[in-house]
């Protein structure tokens, strides 16, 4: 069996024997018809059609070659008869095409004994000649590294993740509909930032020349400067991007990827989370065609209920961990029983710590409510407990798929929590909150009782039942060595 070196050595020399024979192996323009899809459901026999695609398959049995091609919207079979086209036309196709080039090919429909929507060749051109062979077993393939590296490839020989990618394009354009729908107004927000906000998360650090300072990747879909939106006078904002997380990777992490945020004047919490239920439920429905899913363990039905969770009382069901009064020495031990990996004595984190290993027993949808101050620095206190904030997360299959919350506007609470959470900072948590005197500056200017919420493409991950690394178009690869 050749290398792939000689199956390459031996594919340059074909592109050579086509520019020899006055055929450009890489032409600028591209004349035909339409799209394969188009052309097998208007089919008529002896219709004259020009197409264009990859050729997937080639038989070839003496004066004449089959091939199958496809363009991206279907595959349809041609045939080339040497009696069809000139001898040297071809013997110039039969040395030097190979499965994997792209081409076009004009003639007449016709249908095979066994009924093949199938072109008679009478003319073709080559597209782009390619110089290495394309895999007869792809979907063999265990290595998932390989499939990653070469994403280009697992796409187009695997159907699902094809259909994956579809799937998120309708995802993200039934997110943009259903905001806009309700009157939100879609926005771009900076991506580098000079002090990061909006999550407790270690951004990526790079350095702008111009300005000669270094400046962050933020790390949420423009929190704070959607919240300047609303005090310079805009009632509902929304933006659609990328973020990006310096932080390890997992089956729901990754380090860029897409979130919607929106902000909504005169409404809080409890506004938002029905709004966003009925955005989830929407955004479901016209991506899955269904409310319904099986999540791993879990089965989860978006059109029942969903049950409101008291933050307090579902750790302590669970752990038996009292958040309020049991010291950070007692969740240390209990972490420690449950063999639950931790960094920090800070009690806010270690809390957050606990109640992510509840979640993950969670069914779900349910909507966590009464959470506490100290694991929030940018939501509002709740008027029935000072130790809670009126903020929200969205749990499905035991993964947290959503949050938002009435946000702080009193400019010297806000300055007040950045300052613990700056302090946390200085004391080495990469994670916590910067300092944002600009920020507190302009809500120093008034800004009206406000709701925001916040989802990334995990939800997309968790409803397809997929990795954030299998949901990623091209994953980040180590180069090769």
């Amino acid at each position: 069996m050749a290398s792939l070196d000689e199956i390459r050595q031996t594919r340059l020399e074909k592109k050579a024997k086509l520019e020899k024979n006055g055929v450009n192996p890489y032409p600028s323009t591209v004349d035909f018809d339409c799209p394969l899809q188009e052309a097998l459901a208007g089919f008529s026999e002896g219709r004259e059609i020009k197409v264009v695609g990859r050729i997937m398959s080639l038989r070839s049995q003496g004066a004449l070659v089959f091939f199958d091609l496809n363009d991206g919207t279907e595959k349809m079979q041609a045939l080339l008869k040497k009696a069809a086209v000139s001898e040297k036309n071809f013997q110039l196709f039969s040395e030097t095409v190979d499965i994997g080039d792209f081409i076009s090919v004009q003639g007449k429909m016709f249908l095979t004994k066994k009924g093949e929507k199938t072109v008679a060749v009478s003319e073709w051109r080559m597209l782009a000649k390619s110089l290495r062979p394309l895999p007869e077993k792809w979907h063999g393939i265990k290595d998932t590294e390989e499939r990653y590296r070469k994403r280009y490839l697992d796409i187009l020989f695997n159907p699902k993740v094809r259909e994956m990618i579809e799937k998120k394009a309708v995802f993200w354009n039934a997110v943009r509909e259903f905001h806009i729908g309700q009157g939100f107004l879609e926005v771009t927000t900076p991506v580098l930032e000079n002090t990061v906000g909006g999550a407790d998360a270690r951004p990526f650090v790079t350095h702008h020349n111009a300005l000669d300072m270094d400046v962050y990747l933020r790390i949420s879909a423009g929190e704070l400067w959607q919240k300047r939106l609303i005090i310079a006078g805009f009632e509902k904002t929304f933006e659609i991007g990328r973020i990006f997380r310096n932080e390890g990777m997992s089956a729901e992490h990754s380090q860029d990827y897409t979130q919607c945020e929106a902000y909504w004047a005169y409404s809080d919490y409890k506004d938002m989370y029905k709004f966003l239920r009925d955005c989830y439920c929407y955004v479901a429905e016209k991506t899955f065609g269904t409310l319904k899913f099986e999540i791993g363990k879990f089965k989860v039905d978006l059109g029942g209920n969903w049950p409101l969770l008291d933050y307090k009382k579902e750790v302590e069901r669970q752990t038996g961990i009292n958040i309020w009064e049991d010291d950070s020495e007692k969740i240390i031990k209990k972490l420690e029983q449950l063999k639950i990996k931790f960094d920090t004595a800070d009690k806010g984190r270690l809390v957050d710590i606990l109640w992510k290993y509840c979640r993950k027993n969670i069914e779900g949808p349910a909507i966590l409510v009464n959470e506490p101050k100290i694991t929030s620095p940018l939501a509002k206190i709740s008027p029935d407990n000072p130790e809670t904030v009126m903020r929200f997360h969205f749990i499905i299959a035991g993964s947290e798929v959503g949050q938002g919350y009435s946000e702080l506007n009193d400019p010297i609470d806000q300055k007040e929590r950045f300052q613990i959470q700056q302090n946390l900072r200085d004391a080495g948590d990469e994670e916590a909150q910067m300092m944002d005197e600009e920020f507190v500056e302009a809500l120093e200017y008034g800004m009206p009782p406000t709701s925001g919420h916040g989802f990334s493409e995990r939800l997309f991950w968790i409803l397809s039942d997929i990795s954030a690394r299998e949901g990623a178009l091209f994953p980040l690869m180590r180069p090769k060595e």
